[in-house]
């Protein structure tokens, strides 16, 4: 399971990667294990503004359905459009072409509230 050191996480296992003025947001190498096959996204729309905590999206595997939450409150700027005739990214490369949208963050400070690699890989080890 890879959790690269550079990123922030959640408890439920999203991926954050700071960016100038935006973050991009994915799932986690655990979640998409976890999941399995992904074969569905559901991407928010351009301009959508979330709340950190909020529902984000959705992604649909060969095991289940599973919510995607805003890491930050913001609006999103950029979605993964490839993810609609190749979800299966996410499985490939979750940390990189799988990554699901980018968001301009309300708060730049929101990034510190939440998990350090060293903390998201203690919870994934319980």
């Amino acid at each position: 399971m890879r959790v690269p050191e550079e990123l922030r996480y959640t408890e439920e296992h999203e991926w954050v990667a700071a960016g100038g003025e935006r973050v991009r947001i994915g799932i986690t190498d655990y979640a998409q294990d976890a999941l399995g096959d992904v074969v569905y996204v559901q991407l928010p729309a351009v301009g959508t503004e979330v709340e950190a905590g909020g529902v984000l999206g959705e992604v649909e595997s060969t095991k289940s359905v599973s919510e995607v939450y805003a890491p930050v409150a913001g609006r999103v700027v950029a979605v993964n459009e490839a993810l609609v005739d190749a979800p299966e990214r996410i499985n490939q490369d979750p940390y990189g072409e799988g990554w699901l949208c980018e968001v301009e963050p309300a708060e730049r400070g929101a990034l510190e509230q939440l998990l350090d690699a060293a903390a998201y890989r203690r919870l994934v080890e319980r």
